[in-house]
Parts: structure tokens; sequence; C-alpha cells
């Protein structure tokens, strides 16, 4: 093996495709394949028919508070990975959910940095023990999505280290085979060019000797990457980096130290990345454990007069209502989303199932399950031998008008197609050219049904040949901005039941790295009609479960939420179930804190987050008894939308955006104004009630005893905070304990938890001080008195 050339070391800082580093194997240096995560393997060509199993999404974890479970969810990941010839994967997401209006806060394990920082050191090590590399991301305050690509976050130094770099700083310490610099600006300097962070903080005060990366797209510059102490620019080919570095190099413009070192991390990742592999989990043991998981994520929130656990047969009559039960959001709408088997179970169906025999079970949708993006449910136009019966045709032209003899064809059983180039060989992406889509559809009913179309280019919707809908063409620089956005032009068309048409799309598109089309068709619905038989449904019944919560766009890559509240229609629903029958348990499939001004109504509540391809099955056991709801709160629910300190999101005209609250958001926002949340961070109950005794100090440590005192088996969590100089998570522990039992429990104390930073460095609380030894952040729990010098 001989060392590489100058040249050859620059080829290794640019990706040589779109998911796959470049290689040099005279030097033993092989390329490496990533995914995007984190809730499964992502497919690198975002289509449908590259199905892979779906997680819990981190929130769900995060509510879980159990790290062996977000180790084994990492370790079922990594699995996944190995299967399918992936070296690599962009997670897991460390960011925070400063503001419950973040477009990827589901995507975040808490708003707290310790919990965060540890679930996610557990989820790094779960995957990487399969051989697979974790990419920690996004390195750093890409917390939010409006205008992340320009936002700049003005963050003080406190507070960048003690809450924003302290997952990152816990992952390092897991030994994450890389890290990907975010999009955004900190403190007037891109991700990607942050030498403070890339270098001094990272490479040199962290000693961590892994990979740093950018995100796809995100570098700015040659110099200012290299230097800052980027080592890969992602994807290629090169646009910045590579071939420009040597260059650079040759010129003086950067020391052949600085590629020496970004080269010798791309190498030694590729190596480590792609030797020995493993799967830990039949196919058997990842259902069971994306069940477990789901449920294991489950926040019960309030049970008055036990409506909770409801088993089979203990009411004649269960009203099954609202569109998540029907059509349940499993996860969010990011570029990493995960393609999932189309014959997974409802919620509503697993319910009826269980319940089958002994409580007679009915179900309303009660609002429509698809108020941005219906789906389009044709038969292809053109049989083409797939032996497909379900989607549309597809057809690919080099000519930008449809014209001339298809380039290839393929079915395709989805409504939003998105194609990369360099990934996606069957259209002249990156040079213009022309699609056609066509099926043909069956309406059901008679009046009149709302098309959608939207599209990166120019695009018309015919309805048996009659012009419907076009959109306008895009400039290549705003491609990405309306695809991300997702936004769709409607018209009506009146079409009678029974009655097939023929649907034509001819989408045609300039020159960009990503085209994208998206279509769908709404018949005709009474909004009074599905409200009104909703509310008789529940009227009638002994006992409701009723599902709200979001779709799967509700919660989008680069696009932050509007406010904290359900959509109308599902507010007005529940509010009408809940004065029909004031027996509902509320399940709620939101992937975030949320507006529950509502739940007062309610006599129970469940926060399920987007809880992955278990949910069907974990929710309806959970609600018959058969599981505990397993969760406690990963973040705050506050009484008002004013009591969030960082909720705004957007940035001022020079596109700053102040992280003002410093280290005071979430539970310690709350505290430090004297309020309280409608649900505090940390809070929840299972089925199981404990008792706890002997709360001490034990060295450098804090230990109790927790006795359950239920006859049914289940969990607790035990959470320590120190409250100055506000209050801050420092240790916790997720307990299991058999009924009528006790358990000792023991949280080590770490100094790390205990210093802030003042100046240029880090300051120790130092002497005694005392730690709160609680079951939520607002709980007065038990005060400590602790010795800096015994802690660890």
């Amino acid at each position: 093996m001989r060392e590489p050339t100058t040249a050859e070391k620059a080829s290794l800082t640019a990706g040589a495709a779109m998911w796959r580093t470049a290689a040099v194997p005279e030097a033993d240096i092989p390329s490496f394949t990533m995914s995007d995560g984190p809730m499964g393997i992502a497919s690198g060509k975002v289509d449908e028919r590259d199905i892979a199993a779906l997680s819990p999404c981190a929130m769900s974890l995060g509510a879980s508070w159990d790290v062996d479970l977000a180790r084994r969810i990492g370790a079922l990941v990594g699995g996944e990975a190995v299967e399918r010839g992936v070296d690599a994967v962009l997670a897991p997401n460390i960011n925070l959910a400063r503001s419950p209006l973040a477009g990827r806060a589901f995507e975040y394990f808490s708003e707290d940095p310790f919990l965060a920082g540890v679930l996610g050191a557990a989820w790094i090590g779960g995957l990487q023990s399969t051989g697979t590399g974790s990419v920690a991301k996004h390195l750093v305050c890409n917390d939010s999505e409006t205008e992340r690509d320009r936002v700049d976050v003005r963050v003080d130094e406190r507070t960048l280290r003690e809450v924003y770099l302290l997952p990152f700083e816990m992952a390092a310490q897991a030994g994450c085979a890389g890290m990907l610099a975010a999009y955004n600006k900190v403190n007037g300097n891109w991700c990607s060019e942050q030498h403070h962070v890339l270098t001094t903080i990272v490479k040199e005060e962290w000693g961590y000797p892994g990979l740093i990366m950018s995100d796809w797209f995100g570098t700015h510059s040659t110099l200012g990457t290299i230097n800052a102490g980027l080592d890969l620019e992602m994807p290629g080919p090169a646009r910045f980096m590579g071939a420009h570095v040597g260059e650079a190099v040759e010129a003086g413009q950067v020391s052949a130290e600085r590629l020496d070192d970004a080269a010798r991390r791309v190498a030694e990742m590729a190596r480590r990345v792609t030797g020995s592999k493993s799967v830990p989990y039949t196919a058997e043991q990842a259902q069971d454990l994306l069940v477990e998981a789901s449920a294991a994520g489950f926040v019960l929130l309030k049970n008055e007069g036990d409506l909770l656990p409801l088993a089979p047969g203990a009411v004649s009559r269960l009203a099954v209502i609202g569109p998540n039960a029907a059509a349940p959001c499993f996860q969010g709408g990011t570029f990493a989303k995960i393609s999932v088997s189309p014959d997974l179970a409802t919620p509503a169906q697993a319910i009826a199932t269980l319940y089958e025999g002994g409580t007679q079970v009915v179900f309303e949708p009660g609002v429509d399950p698809q108020p941005r993006l219906p789906s389009m449910p044709a038969r292809p136009a053109i049989d083409i031998g797939d032996g497909c019966t379900a989607g549309m045709t597809l057809e690919y032209f080099a000519s930008t008008d449809c014209s001339g003899e298809p380039l290839t064809r393929e079915t395709r059983n989805t409504n939003s197609i998105v194609w990369f180039v360099g990934v996606h060989e069957q259209g002249p992406f990156d040079q213009g050219g022309s699609v056609r889509a066509s099926g043909y559809f069956t309406p059901v009913t008679d009046g009149e049904h709302a098309f959608y179309l939207g599209a990166t280019g120019e695009a018309r919707l015919f309805v048996d040949g009659d012009p419907v809908l076009t959109t306008s063409e895009i400039d290549a620089k705003d491609v990405m901005g309306k695809l991300k956005s997702g936004d769709a032009s409607t018209a009506s068309v009146d079409l009678s039941a029974g009655r097939e048409v023929h649907v034509v799309i001819e989408f045609h598109y300039r020159p960009a790295r990503v085209q994208g089309l998206w279509y769908g068709v709404r018949g005709p619905g009474g909004r009074e009609e599905l409200l009104a038989r909703a509310e008789a449904a529940a009227r009638d019944a002994d006992a409701v479960f009723l599902f709200v919560g979001e779709t799967s766009d509700s919660s989008v890559e680069s696009k932050d939420r509007a406010d904290t509240l359900l959509v109308s229609d599902q507010l007005e629903l529940i509010e009408r179930v809940l004065a029909a029958n004031p027996r509902t348990a509320v399940v709620a499939n939101v992937g975030h804190a949320f507006d529950t001004s509502w739940d007062e109504k309610a006599a129970a509540l469940i926060s399920a987050w987007y809880p992955g391809e278990g949910f069907a099955q974990a929710i309806a056991e959970v609600l018959a008894g058969e599981r505990e709801p397993g969760g406690r709160m990963p973040v705050s629910i506050a009484k008002s939308e004013a009591d969030y300190s960082g909720l705004n999101l957007i940035p001022d005209a020079d596109g700053v955006l102040e992280y003002a609250e410093g280290t005071r958001f979430g539970y310690r926002a709350i505290a430090c104004s004297g309020g309280k949340a409608r649900h505090a961070f940390g809070s929840g109950a299972g089925y199981a009630r404990f008792a706890w005794s002997e709360v001490r100090v034990e060295g450098d440590s804090v230990s109790l005893t927790l006795r359950n005192l239920s006859d049914r088996s289940g969990s607790d969590v035990v959470q320590v905070y120190r409250d100055d100089p506000e209050p801050t998570l420092v240790a916790f522990a997720k307990c299991e304990v058999a009924p009528g039992t006790d358990q000792r429990v023991v949280l080590p104390l770490r100094r790390r938890q205990f210093v802030t930073w003042q100046g240029d460095g880090w300051s120790p609380l130092g002497g005694r001080f005392d730690v709160r030894v609680a079951r939520s952040a607002e709980d007065p729990g038990t005060v400590l008195s602790v010795d800096w010098e015994a802690l660890g």
C-alpha cells in the first residue's frame, strides 16, 4: 500500500456521487456509501418501492427515556443498513426542540440537551455495533427550518457550549464515525466554515478523531470551508472541494497538513465502515422490537376515573373515531422518509381485531384524513408487463414536450415523486426533458372532484383530454424551495360515479439537480356529514377512542409551523365528540409539543408522537391493557404559546435569528418565569403505581428504592435536577419493576453536569450544592445536598 498523492488526497475531500465517496484503491482507501436517516434506511432514490423498517421518531424515543431501547433501535437501523449495502447513516439528529413550531422537531430527541445526548449516544452505539457508521447531525443550531439555507443563528458562548453542543460532545464521546455540518450560519459564519466550532472546539478541545462532512450542497467556498476544518463535501461531484483543494495547496492558500488531516479522516472512516458487518435481529425480532418501542414512547398524560386500560368486553359498544385511526402519521415529511409496506395495519383495524367478539367496534373518520394532498387512486394507463395493477404509468422523454419515443417507462403507485440527478437515470434531469404520468381514475360518488397538481417545473393536468390545471415554470435556483414546500394548485371537475376517466399529467422541466412532481384527487364529501356521523357514533357508544393528529406533510423539511394548534376541523371534531361522550380517550398522533387546551374535557389523553410502523399493534394493546404506556414527556407543553421563550423562528431582515433566551427555553424558561406547564417536562404515568423511599446520596450517586404497588409490571422514570443557575436535568434512569416488588436504583452524578461556561472556560459549581430527585421538572421531589469533591 502506497501513500496517496496530493491530487488523490484532494479527491477524497469531495464525494464521488450523490451518496458515495471517492476511492483510492492503490492506497487501500475504499469508497463508502451513505443513506439518510434517522427513522430507518431511507431510499437514496426516494422511491416508495424500496421498503425498509420504520422505527419510532427520535421524539418518541426521547419520550421513552430508555437508554437500552435507544441502543437496540440504533442496532435495528444498523442491521437494515447492512442488509441494504449502506456503510454509514446520516443519523441521529441531535439538534434540540427549542421551539414547538420547528418543522423537524419530531426528529429531535428532546428540548433538553442531556436527555438528547444520552439517548443519541446510545443510538449511535447500537448502530455502530453492526459495523455501520453513524454521522451525527446537524452541527450546530439547526433547530428550525425557516430559511435554514441562509439564517444566521446568534447565540452566546455559554448557551452554545452548555446546550446546543452538549449532545454533539456526547456523540463524540460515543465514538460516532462522523458529524454533519448544518446549512445555517452561527454567529456570522456558515456551519461548514465555522472554524471555532469545527476545529477549535470539536477537533482540538474534544479531540474528536472522526470525519466532519457537509450537509448536501451545504458548502459555499473552497478556502473558507477546508481551512475551517470541514473534511468532506457532499454530494459529488465536487463543487468547491476535491481538485480545488489540491490547487489551493499548490498555491499556498491551504496547508499540506490541513489536506493531510482531511484525507486521513476520510480514509479512516472509509476503512472503518466498510469492514465487518452484522445483522442483530431476525425479521420477527425486529417487528417485536418496533411494537415495544412504539408503546414505550406513549405518554399517558391524563386518565380520569381509570378509563384506561379498557379491556375487551368491558363495554358493549366502542367508537373508534378520528382521521388518524385510519390514516395514521407514522413519520414526518423529510427527504429521509422511509418507504413502508402498503399492508401495514391501521389503529382502527388493530383495535377491531383485538376487541372482536367481546365488544362491538364502530369507526368514523370525523374529518378528511388527507387535508393537504389527497392520493391518486388509479390504475396504470399502459400495461408495461411489470404486474402492477395500481398506480400511474410514467414515461420519460428527452424532449421537453413529451414528444417522440419515451426513453423508459415505469409504474409508480405514489402521488409524490422526486428525482435526483445521478441517482435516477430515467430522464435527462440535469439537461432538461419531460415526463408523462397517466392512469385511469374511477369516481365512487357523483359530483365535483378537486384535482391537485404541483411540480418543480411547468406541468399540465388533463382529464379525458380536457386541460384542468397548469403549474408555472420555475428558475433552477428555486427548484429545491418549491420541492420542499409541497404546495399544489387545485381545480374542480364534475364526475359521475363509476365512470372511469383518463388522467394525464405532462411535466416539462429545466436542468436542475433535483426534480419533483406531485398530484392527487379529492372526491365530494360533506364536511358536516363527516362530523355529524362521528358525533352520533360517540353519543351511541359506551366509550370512545378518538385519534387526532397530523399527516406526514404536517412536519416537513425546510418549513416550520405557524402555530401549535391542530387543524381547525380536528379541533371541532374534538369539541363535538367530547361533548357527546365524556368517556373519551384521546390519542394524539403528533410529533412535537402542541396545544392541548381542550384536554380538560377528555377522560384520558395519550401522546403517541410519530411511533413508527409498530403503531397499530402497540396502541391497541396499550388501550386494552396488554402493554403499559411507558413514556414521559421529552418536551414541555406550555399553557399558552407565550410561555415558549424561543417560539419565533422567523429571522429578521438581515437573516439573523437571535437565541435571546440563552439557556432558558423549554422547561427552564417556564420555571424561571415562575409559571407552570400544562404538561411538564418529564411528566406522565403508566398504569402501574410506584412508591419511592430511602432517597439519599451515596458518594458520587443518588439512590432510592422503587416499589411497584400494582398487580402488573410497569416502569418508572427517576429524574435528578440541579436548580442553580436554572433547572437542569443531570441524571435519569428508567426502571422496570415486577408487581409487588422493590428495586434499588442508583444514578451516578458526573462533574461534567455541574459546571458552567464563564468567560473563556468551564467553572465548577464547587463546594456543596443541592440536587432534586423528582418525577418531572416541576415535581418538588426530594432535595439532597451533594459534595463536589465526591463527584465522579
